[in-house]
C-alpha cells in the first residue's frame, strides 16, 4: 500500500510535467519562442522558473548536508545569502538592464551578448566552449541526490531512476521548449516550497520541537572541528572563513550564470520585474534558507549514521539529509522525493536548454552551417537537448558505477569556472562603457585557468584555495578587479560603437511604466 501510494503521486507528476510540455508546443515553433518564450513570460513564472534553477537536489541533498554537519545552524547564512545576494540583489541590480541590452542588441544567449557587446566574435566562440565545458558536468551532479532518496524510498536502482528522469525532463523541454519549463518550474516550485516545510516540521517534531532540538545540538562536541562548547548552534558556526566562502560562491555566483541569467531575457514587462524581485527573494528564503537550517541539525541523527574509522561518514555527506529522512511517515517521504525530483528536474532542463541553444546560436550556426533558417536552428536545439541529456547521464552513472572522482571534481569547480569567468564581464558590460573586449578575455581566462589548475594541481594551491569552493569564490572577486583594470589600460572601444550598444537605455518610450520593457525598439 505504501509503495502504491507512492507510485500514484509519482505517475500523477509525471502527467503533468509532459502534459505541460506538449501544450506548450504552439511557443515553441522559432527560436525566440523556444529559448525565451517571445520575451513575453509574466513575474511568477519568471522568479519560480529562476529559483527552482537555482535550487536543485545538490542543494537539499549534497550542500545542506555538507554545509550543515561542518557548520551546524550557521549553514542558515547560506540560504539568507541566496535570497538576499543571489535573488534580491541579483534581480536588482541585472533584471532590469539585462531585458533592455539584450533585446537592444538581439541576443538570445550569454555568449551572442559578448560577441554583440564588444563586438567580438572570439568572445562569443570563448564563452560557448567555456559554457559546453562546465555545463555538462553540472549537469551530470543533478542526478547525485536522487540515489539514496530513492534507493530509501522505492528500493528501485539508480541507473532506472536516473533514465527515467532524463527521458521525462527531455520530452517536456524539447516539446515546448522555454515556455514548458517555466510552466513546470513554477508547479516544481510550489511543490517544493510546500515540500521543505513540511519536512522542517517533521523533521524538529521528531527531536521534540524547535527550542529541545536547538538545545539538544548545543551539546554536540567534535574535537576534529572546534573544541568551543555550543559551537554547532552557534551565530557563525567553528569555521566562519570558510562559511563566507561558500556564502559567496552559493550567492554571488548566480550572476555569472547563463541559465540564471537568461531567465532575465524572457521578462514581459517592468511591472514584472518589480514583483519578480519580490516572489525570487521570498522563494529563496523559504527554500534555501529552509534547507540550509534542516541541515544544520544533521548532527541530531549521528546515531543512525554509519562511520568509516577515519571518522568520515559511511557514503560521504550525501547520506546526511537521507538519514534524518528516513524516519518519516510514508506520505511525507513521498512528497520529500517529489521535491528532490521537481528541483533536480527544474535546473536539469534550464541547463540543457541553456546549453543547446548556446552550442546552436553561438557556435554551430555561421560557424560550422553557414545558413540556418529559424525552422532548422529549432530542430538542432532540439537534438542536442537530447545530446546533453544523454551525455549527463552517461556521466552520472559512470561516476556511480565507478566512482571516476575526475568527475567529481570537475563537477565541483564548474559553478565557480563560470560565474568567475561570465559575472565581472556581464556586470560591467551592462553598466560600464569604458569596459573593453580585453578585459572580458582576462576575466574568462583567470577563471578557467584556475579552476582548472584547481582540478589538477590542487595540493600546490593555498591552503585556503585547495577547496574549489573558495577558489571560484576567489575568482568571481578577483574578476570584479581584473575587469576594470585591464579596461583601463588597454583601448577603449569607439564612441560611436558605445553610443550604438548605450542607446538603449536612453531612447523614449510612450507607453505606460509597466509595458516601457515589453514594446518593440523603435
Amino acid at each position: 500500500m505504501d509503495l502504491a501510494i507512492k507510485l500514484i503521486m509519482l505517475l500523477v507528476f509525471f502527467g503533468v510535467m509532459i502534459g505541460i510540455g506538449l501544450y506548450c508546443r504552439r511557443h515553441a515553433t522559432d527560436v525566440n519562442g523556444f529559448v525565451l518564450g517571445g520575451r513575453s513570460v509574466g513575474p511568477w513564472l519568471t522568479a519560480f522558473a529562476y529559483g527552482t534553477s537555482y535550487f536543485s537536489a545538490v542543494v537539499f541533498v549534497g550542500y545542506a548536508g555538507q554545509f550543515g554537519w561542518k557548520y551546524g545552524i550557521a549553514a542558515t547564512w547560506a540560504g539568507l545569502g541566496n535570497a538576499f545576494i543571489g535573488s534580491l540583489l541579483a534581480w536588482a541590480v541585472l533584471g532590469r538592464r539585462t531585458r533592455v541590452m539584450t533585446q537592444h542588441l538581439d541576443s538570445a544567449t550569454m555568449p551572442e551578448f559578448f560577441g554583440k557587446r564588444f563586438g567580438s566574435e572570439a568572445l562569443k566562440l570563448a564563452a560557448s566552449v567555456i559554457i559546453f565545458i562546465f555545463l555538462i558536468p553540472y549537469t551530470a551532479s543533478l542526478y547525485n541526490g536522487l540515489s539514496r532518496l530513492f534507493g530509501m524510498a522505492f528500493n528501485i536502482d539508480y541507473s532506472i531512476c536516473v533514465v527515467v528522469m532524463a527521458i521525462l525532463t527531455g520530452i517536456y523541454v524539447i516539446a515546448g521548449g522555454y515556455m514548458a519549463t517555466a510552466i513546470n518550474d513554477f508547479i516544481q516550485g510550489i511543490i517544493m516550497i510546500v515540500g521543505i516545510i513540511a519536512v522542517i516540521l517533521a523533521v524538529l517534531n521528531s527531536q521534540g520541537g524547535f527550542l529541545a532540538a536547538l538545545e539538544k545540538l548545543s551539546q554536540v562536541s567534535d574535537p576534529a572541528v572546534s573544541s568551543a562548547p555550543g559551537v554547532f548552534n552557534s551565530f557563525f558556526g567553528p569555521d566562519p572563513v570558510n562559511l563566507l566562502g561558500v556564502v559567496i560562491l552559493t550567492s554571488l555566483g548566480t550572476w555569472g550564470l547563463p541559465q540564471m541569467v537568461q531567465k532575465f531575457y524572457a521578462i514581459k514587462s517592468e511591472a514584472a520585474i518589480s514583483k519578480g524581485t519580490v516572489i525570487s527573494t521570498a522563494f529563496a528564503l523559504i527554500v534555501a534558507g529552509g534547507c540550509y537550517f534542516l541541515g544544520g541539525f544533521g548532527r541530531l541523527f549521528a546515531d543512525k549514521m554509519q562511520f568509516n574509522p577515519d571518522g568520515s561518514i559511511v557514503g560521504g555527506f550525501d547520506s546526511v539529509i537521507p538519514t534524518m529522512l528516513s524516519g518519516l511517515p510514508t506520505m511525507l517521504i513521498a512528497v520529500v522525493v517529489i521535491l528532490v525530483l521537481s528541483a533536480s528536474m527544474s535546473t536539469l532542463s534550464s541547463l540543457v536548454l541553456a546549453s543547446s541553444s548556446t552550442l546552436t546560436l553561438d557556435f554551430i550556426k555561421g560557424n560550422i552551417i553557414k545558413d540556418m533558417d529559424e525552422k532548422r536552428q529549432v530542430r538542432w536545439m532540439r537534438g542536442l537537448v537530447v545530446v546533453f541529456i544523454a551525455i549527463s547521464v552517461v556521466l552520472a552513472l559512470i561516476q556511480y558505477r565507478s566512482n571516476v572522482t575526475f568527475i567529481a571534481q570537475l563537477m565541483g569547480v564548474s559553478w565557480g569556472a563560470l560565474a568567475g569567468a561570465f559575472l565581472a564581464p556581464f556586470l560591467y558590460g551592462l553598466y560600464w562603457k569604458r569596459t573593453t573586449k580585453a578585459a572580458c578575455t582576462a576575466s574568462f581566462v583567470f577563471s578557467t585557468v584556475v579552476m582548472l589548475a584547481n582540478i589538477f594541481f590542487r595540493p600546490s594551491f593555498p591552503a585556503l584555495l585547495q577547496s574549489p569552493i573558495n577558489a571560484g569564490a576567489f575568482c568571481m572577486i578577483a574578476g570584479l578587479v581584473i575587469v576594470p583594470v585591464v579596461s583601463f589600460v588597454t583601448r577603449a572601444p569607439s564612441r560611436e560603437r558605445l553610443e550604438e550598444v548605450f542607446s538603449c537605455y536612453e531612447r523614449t518610450v510612450t507607453v505606460t511604466v509597466k509595458d516601457s520593457i515589453g514594446d518593440a525598439e523603435v
